[in-house]
């Protein structure tokens, strides 16, 4: 997997624009595909010159005009071979909070506090978000992309248990080693 299927896939159910698709990454990919900003346009621009997809311009009063994205069939049928190949095994994410994590040893307990707070805050925002986004769109999803944000929601929902879990811990072990 990576961007080119991942935006053919968007553009198989409606045409999008470059904007759509960044928001489709940030808010209903997210919890499951990392992709920068930056890897957008250079994909796009890569999917048009191999005619996996076509531009259209549209002219916009008082506004810039507007480039909105069609998968064409070269594209269909590039995705469907995606879809039909063997699934790829499941990678995690580069986590920054999980190193440090991992190496909170080097600068005690009350750092790694900080880092648990910071990551549970915006975990439960994420979480938050996740939940809004099923509950505006359940009705229209297919049972597949409702199995999906699900998923999603209780990976978020564990995490912020083990998180709550450690905090307890982290935080006696600081007030013990502060009484001694």
């Amino acid at each position: 997997m990576n961007s080119q299927d991942v935006i053919l896939g968007m553009l198989m159910k409606e045409s999008l624009t470059g904007y759509e698709i960044k928001q489709l990454l940030e808010n209903v990919f997210s919890n499951f595909y990392s992709s920068s900003y930056g890897t957008i346009y250079p994909t796009l621009s890569r999917l048009e010159k191999e005619e996996l997809i076509t531009k259209e311009i549209v002219l916009q009063d008082g506004k810039p005009n507007k480039n909105v994205f069609n998968i064409t069939t070269k594209g269909r049928d590039s995705f469907n071979d995606y879809l039909l190949a063997p699934l790829e095994g499941d990678s995690i994410k580069k986590s920054d909070f999980m190193m440090r994590l991992y190496f909170g040893e080097f600068v005690g307990y009350d750092k790694v506090i900080i880092w648990l707070k910071q990551v549970q805050k915006e975990s439960q925002k994420k979480l938050d978000q996740l939940l809004e986004q099923y509950s505006l769109h359940k009705n229209e999803m297919h049972a597949a992309q409702v199995i999906c944000i699900q998923i999603g929601i209780e990976e978020y929902k564990a995490k912020l248990s083990t998180i709550a879990q450690g905090l307890v811990s982290i935080e006696q072990l600081a007030q013990e080693k502060n009484r001694i």
